[in-house]
């Protein structure tokens, strides 16, 4: 299960990136995050980051690695956990001074959860992404 955004903050894209893959920041910007913690790296390719989060109701953690880095354009981060795959695709675009965000985040569910999930979660799925991507550009906009 998929669900994707794009959307634009008032920030150079290198500001951009260096946030968003400080993935110590999803407290910041991540709704559903209570606590993530860098366990492993120096934040490129192969840092390990332990993720604490709510989601429907229910408390999860998730074992997060960082497998793409390529500053300032592209970003991947996989969170593992017994029971699920999460992998959060962030590229960016710099448009002038504004960076376009394109967020992809991917959810694998072990079968028969992969074929309920569709059915079950869209819905708090999509509302989650909204919320974020709301949280994000808060966060993001510059003071006036």
């Amino acid at each position: 299960m998929e669900v994707e955004r794009t959307f634009t903050v008032d920030r150079p894209i290198e500001e951009v990136f260096d946030y968003l893959a400080d993935f110590e920041h999803t407290e910041e910007w991540d709704p559903g995050t209570l606590q993530t913690t860098r366990t492993a790296g120096d934040g490129g390719v192969g840092t390990t980051y332990r993720n604490r989060s709510r989601f429907m109701k229910r408390e999860v953690e998730l074992e997060y690695e960082t497998i793409a880095h390529d500053r300032p354009t592209h970003f991947v981060c996989r969170g593992r956990n017994g029971s699920t795959t999460a992998t959060d695709h962030l590229t960016f675009t710099a448009d002038g001074a504004r960076t376009i965000i394109h967020y992809r985040a991917v959810f694998d569910f072990p079968f028969p959860l992969s074929a309920l999930a569709p059915l079950l979660l869209r819905r708090s799925v999509e509302k989650l992404a909204d919320e974020t991507i709301a949280s994000i550009t808060s966060v993001l906009q510059p003071i006036s």
